[in-house]
């Protein structure tokens, strides 16, 4: 990292200006930009311009939506402090796959990656900076940190293991300059699965390895064995036949070929025509047009209630299962192969995930599917209801998968579509088991929203909308009303999605 985020001796910190030093518990982030010189010999003043773009659109917000402060922004580097790791970490993960996002479309020599760092420790706390070993320990950690990831110290995997939907790989313990005890590392992994796939893909590989010199040592032996078998054919002395001196001579033998290399002419077989992949499209429900009262007051982002009038429409029974997704990638038109029973709702996919999917369903089957938009999503989850929860003013455990909404329960674990009684209109999972984009942009509040149930999409749509709430949210979220926000190309794991289909 350059400037003047640098890493103190370990135990000299200066005294704060006032002569007091104020001292609190606190998440330290610290990333910095891997090869900055690199890109700097490139292209000077295009990568300064763009890394003065994304701290202003991404890095900035980022931190701000995370309820963190930026410390400070030098060269390549920035430094931030949070009160909650769980922010700090989610900060982080959001920060590099948006980075991801921003790259593709760009030659590999001129991606922008960052490497994160974040630590939980005491630091001294000034207006404009921030000291101590927590900060140390931060900044070495990005120093050892992949490109592109987030590394993590053992007392933030404590206090997150348990809040985020995230997977960790242990490194171990790591020796770093100027911290006299070793620091406990973790890779933070976005996607829970990814630790096992990683593991998954390790054993493949070494199996199709040991398979392959396995096949080369067949054909090895096999080979030398049909050449000794050639040596010893064309080695024997034909035998002569004794014949009377009247008879004619015996026709010349005809020779037999004996090379190993010999083979049967081919055989063309017809290649069988090509045909599409089988597009099964989603369980649909028609809802009935009418007016309802959208929001509630128990959040800021619910206000002002208001009356919208929604048209008729249809929507998806169910949350989209990976079965559905996944003919959508043997399709060439979704992102990768989702694992998991078919009956499972699709998960850890973006915003943008879900538009490429309604646009494959839309010009495979013909029809307008599209996502929903805000209003009508809400208008759906009610169910013709006006109360809290579609069911009533009262929480009533086992009406939905959300995290400690069944008696007893002690986890909260995605289950398949359909597991909970559907609403008054014979929907399920409207509300847990998965988050659920809609077509809106963010915004903050109603103000100044549609009233005729259309798509709110004017502002800034780098995040849109979220509904449902997840099996891993609390009962609060799944409320109709409950309403939150992610970035439009970020993938999270208990994101998910549902469709609609106009007239």
């Amino acid at each position: 990292m350059r400037g003047d985020i640098r890493p103190l001796p370990s135990g000299k910190h200066p005294t704060p200006p006032g002569g007091t030093a104020v001292r609190r518990l606190a998440a330290i982030a610290a990333g910095d930009i891997a090869g900055y010189s690199r890109l700097m010999g490139l292209d000077e003043e295009g990568t300064l311009a763009r890394l003065k773009r994304i701290q202003r659109e991404l890095i900035e917000p980022t931190i701000a939506e995370h309820h963190g402060r930026m410390i400070k922004t030098t060269g390549d580097g920035f430094l931030a402090i949070f009160d909650s790791p769980v922010e700090a970490v989610r900060c982080a993960i959001v920060i590099q796959q948006s980075m991801v996002g921003r790259n593709t479309s760009l030659p590999r020599q001129h991606w922008i990656v960052y490497r994160i760092g974040v630590n939980l420790g005491d630091v001294i706390v000034e207006p404009t900076d921030v000291y101590g070993d927590g900060v140390n320990i931060a900044v070495r950690l990005e120093g050892i940190a992949a490109p592109g990831e987030v590394y993590i110290s053992g007392g933030v995997y404590e206090q997150i293991k348990n809040k985020l939907v995230c997977g960790y790989q242990s490194l171990g313990d790591r020796q770093v300059k100027n911290i006299t005890d070793p620091v406990r590392v973790y890779r933070v992994l976005p996607d829970p699965a990814a630790i096992v796939s990683v593991r998954h893909r390790r054993e493949v590989a070494l199996i199709i390895v040991l398979s392959a010199a396995l096949l080369v040592i067949a054909i090895g032996a096999l080979w030398y064995f049909v050449k000794q078998q050639g040596i010893r054919t064309a080695g024997k002395t034909p035998a002569v036949v004794q014949t009377p001196k009247a008879a004619s001579p015996p026709a010349p033998p005809v020779p037999v070929e004996t090379s190993p290399t010999a083979r049967p002419a081919p055989v063309v077989v017809p290649a069988a025509p090509q045909s599409s992949p089988p597009v099964t499209e989603p369980e649909m429900t028609a809802i009935p047009g009418g007016s309802f009262a959208m929001g509630s007051n128990d959040d800021a982002s619910e206000k002002p209630v208001h009356q919208v009038s929604v048209k008729a429409f249809a929507i998806s029974k169910f949350p989209i299962t990976v079965r559905e997704w996944n003919e959508c990638v043997a399709a060439k038109q979704c992102a990768d192969l989702v694992s998991g029973a078919p009956d499972m709702p699709v998960t850890n996919v973006s915003w943008a995930d879900a538009k490429q999917f309604v646009t494959w369903l839309a010009q495979a089957t013909h029809k307008n599917y599209r996502l929903p938009s805000e209003a009508e999503w809400e208008y759906a989850a009610r169910g013709g209801t006006q109360t809290k929860f579609w069911w009533g003013d009262q929480f009533r455990s086992g009406m939905a998968s959300c995290k400690n909404c069944s008696d007893g329960s002690t986890g909260a674990q995605l289950v398949k579509v359909g597991n909970f009684e559907p609403n008054r209109f014979g929907l399920y999972d409207m509300g847990g088991t998965v988050d659920q984009w809609v077509e809106d942009c963010w915004h903050k509040n109603y103000q100044g929203a549609p009233t005729d149930g259309s798509e709110w999409l004017d502002g800034d749509c780098t995040s849109h909308v979220i509904r449902s709430g997840s099996w891993m949210n609390d009962a609060s979220y799944v409320r109709p009303a409950n309403r939150d926000h992610y970035d439009t190309g970020v993938r999270y794991p208990t994101h998910g999605f549902r469709v609609a289909l106009s007239p």
